[in-house]
């Protein structure tokens, strides 16, 4: 327990890409973009997660094909077993990436081995892998690569026959063809992340390039009880949900994650953002907040407060 009743942003420095889980033992899971290896992070506390035991679970063999830039790491449990998907490649450009698996069958995943499962063979080259997991059976999302027409990239859904294999079609859900889509340089919708509540079934994803002071959230709704492999399952939301607050001084909002607090009572989004615009993405810092939900049921993300705007301790710690 903490006597601490409030907290400011950001909650963890230098933290690109922040992916926190929570699991049924308690704790919360983090792992964020250190490029050359996978840092696991565990912490009983949201509001102090970058202050939890560490382990650094995955170093690559030097010089092998998935040994460079290694980003984007999401710790899942599934089928009662740990897997962490992530991006590598061999040190060239976008076409040399793939998304790797690891597995660990050990209880508690700062323990055990992890052992090298491969990498997916999507049909398109991408990155910023994950899971939804949907009436007993599971779906890989990722962002790959192309032109939608002008280059960059879109997310696609694939079944999954089990945690570290995929199979049959490859479906485009959303390519960014919108203005808010296409800032900084590129055409980008990556980081793709679901929330499951009210009958319904939200793909938040990233739009824009990540060093833009745009770099913004955007969604897909879909009824859960319609089929994802089908493109019209989704709508798009036209405008973002979640970007930046120049009054507040947060920029470039985006690949986010999603968690609850300790007593489960609560919804958080976890995201990084830059302090400045054109600021060196270096500097992208981990940062939580508490959302709520609207009349209608979509989520409210609200703005991104200040780092002198004190918080309120996530309900339960």
């Amino acid at each position: 327990m903490t006597n601490r009743t409030t907290f400011c942003n950001p909650v963890a420095l230098q933290s690109a890409d922040p992916w926190v889980y929570r699991h049924s033992d308690g704790n919360y899971y983090f792992m964020r973009t250190r490029s050359n290896y996978l840092e696991l992070i565990q912490s009983s506390q949201l509001s102090q997660i970058d202050e939890g035991t560490r382990k650094i679970i995955w170093t690559p063999e030097p010089g092998g094909r998935y040994s460079h830039h290694l980003w984007a790491p999401e710790i899942h449990f599934l089928n009662e077993k740990w897997y962490i998907y992530y991006t590598a490649n061999d040190g060239g450009g976008d076409d040399s990436r793939r998304i790797c698996v690891l597995e660990n069958e050990s209880v508690n995943p700062m323990e055990g081995d992890w052992v090298w499962k491969g990498a997916l063979d999507t049909p398109v080259p991408g990155l910023d892998g994950t899971v939804l997991k949907m009436g007993g059976e599971l779906y890989f999302l990722y962002a790959g690569y192309g032109h939608f027409p002008d280059y960059g990239s879109a997310i696609y859904i694939m079944r999954m026959s089990d945690p570290y294999s995929i199979t049959g079609d490859h479906v485009l859900l959303t390519a960014p063809t919108l203005s808010w889509e296409k800032q900084g340089g590129m055409a980008i919708n990556e980081g793709p992340v679901t929330l499951h509540r009210n009958g319904r079934v939200f793909l938040v994803f990233s739009a824009s390039t990540t060093w833009s002071e745009d770099y913004a959230l955007g969604m897909l709704t879909m009824n859960e009880e319609a089929d994802p492999m089908l493109a019209s399952s989704w709508t798009k939301s036209p405008q973002p949900v979640f970007r930046k607050s120049a009054e507040n001084g947060v920029y470039a909002t985006g690949h986010n994650s999603f968690t609850t607090s300790p007593d489960g009572l609560e919804d958080w989004i976890v995201y990084h953002a830059l302090p400045a615009p054109g600021a060196d993405t270096g500097l992208r810092a981990t940062r939580i907040q508490k959302f709520e939900w609207n009349r209608d049921g979509t989520p409210d993300f609200g703005v991104p407060f200040s780092d002198d705007h004190a918080l309120q301790i996530p309900s339960g710690e």
